[in-house]
């Protein structure tokens, strides 16, 4: 049973091509320990084998959230439909693209061939499957209703996903449009008023204030352009990394975006609408209250709410109502106080948080159309003063061309 086991744990997937009984040309693929042991088996078949190769694993792009979201609503489908889920899983792996994905899913295939429970398997890969994950596998798998809590995941994944596009896509837009202006406006300043300037200096002519300032930011950025680029380049990677590493540079960024006028209006309903949903989706599963708080308030995105959850924690274990709890504090929505408040005495909780994560999914929807439609006319504002006053302040000296002569 031991060399059973350990044979299993080594298994790999081999890409094979052949010739059939009829001399057509197959080709498919298959489980085993070794080349030898594929050859051994087509022969069997009455394949002639002509090439038999392991399939490569390394390389591909890294999995993504979207890719554990589609394997999440795959496998929730292929179980409802019956399908055995070792046979899920081979359906899913052998239909992904990406290979990295591919071999996530047969290493959790063969833990869970091996006696591994789902949930077990899953949390051995934390970096793919986070605590709320694998809570509702694990609650799924001991009430019997697996697929039913992997369609939830899916569901809740797939929103999730949804609401961090759209974020995405209100943020990219400025700031590829200032990124694209900062680089025209180092052209210009770097190649092109230096031939203006040898112009005007053959004029011998008194320059006016703005192509004289004009002139003198172009001297600058000719002579350390690249001090320029490597301090903003260099300032924004260690910001970006100090962000990302520091806890406390986390918790101060996390506040101020929530006060920034029209982003933080954003970033705050997205955060409740991830919170409520989250909160949902774990409770109607059938995790206690207490339990699922645990994986709530990081899934927010912002420590600030992860700070309240952990408040709002401590106090319902205390034997606290939610609602008051979160009442206390000071931090959600008049609306989501009250859903979860009806929520709580009409024992609906779950449907009630989801009702108010379906409303505030929708208003980032509209938050993210309002700010597109308010940045535009903004950055074309702001970057035509730019471009404009740089290029009249260099052809204030042309219009002064007839008093020279």
């Amino acid at each position: 049973m031991a060399t059973a086991t350990a044979s299993k744990a080594q298994e790999f997937v081999f890409e094979w091509e052949g010739k059939d009984r009829n001399g057509k040309v197959v080709r498919g693929e298959m489980r085993s320990a070794g080349e030898a042991v594929v050859s051994a088996t087509l022969r069997r078949q009455g394949i002639l084998v002509q090439k038999v190769k392991k399939r490569r694993t390394k390389g591909g792009g890294s999995v993504k959230q979207r890719d554990i979201a589609i394997f999440t609503r795959q496998l929730a489908t292929m179980m409802r439909a019956g399908v055995p889920l070792l046979q899920s899983f081979d359906i899913v792996g052998r239909g992904s693209t990406n290979p990295r994905v591919t071999k996530l899913l047969n290493d959790i295939r063969q833990d869970v061939e091996t006696g591994t429970s789902l949930s077990a398997a899953f949390r051995k890969h934390p970096l793919y499957f986070d605590a709320l994950y694998c809570n509702l596998v694990e609650a799924g798998e001991a009430a019997g209703i697996l697929e039913a809590l992997l369609e939830r995941l899916a569901i809740y994944q797939e929103k999730t996903i949804a609401i961090k596009q759209k974020i995405k896509s209100a943020l990219t837009y400025p700031i590829a449009v200032l990124v694209v202006a900062f680089v025209v406006v180092a052209v210009i300043m770097i190649f092109v008023i230096p031939a203006f300037k040898e112009v005007f200096t053959s004029f011998g002519a008194e320059l006016p204030a703005p192509t004289l300032f004009v002139m003198a930011m172009s001297e600058i950025f000719v002579k350390y352009w690249w001090a320029i680029f490597g301090a903003i380049g260099g300032s924004v990677y260690f910001f970006l990394q100090t962000w990302r590493r520091s806890e406390k540079m986390q918790k101060t960024m996390d506040r101020l975006l929530l006060k920034v006028p029209v982003f933080g209006d954003l970033m705050f309903k997205s955060a409740v609408a991830r919170w409520t949903r989250t909160l949902s989706t774990m409770f109607a599963a059938g995790v206690p209250l207490v339990e699922a708080l645990d994986s709530v308030g990081g899934a927010a995105g912002n420590a600030v709410f992860a700070e309240a959850t952990e408040q709002i924690q401590r106090d319902v274990s205390t034997g606290t109502s939610l609602t008051t709890s979160m009442q206390s504090a000071n931090l959600f929505p008049v609306m989501v106080l009250q859903m979860a408040s009806i929520g709580e005495e009409s024992g609906s909780l779950d449907h009630m948080l989801g009702k108010a994560a379906d409303f505030y999914e929708e208003e980032v929807d509209e938050a993210v159309k309002a700010l597109s439609s308010l940045m535009e006319p903004f950055i074309i504002v702001i970057l035509g003063g730019i471009i404009g006053g740089i290029v009249v302040s260099m052809y204030l000296p042309i219009f002064k061309l007839g008093q020279v002569v």
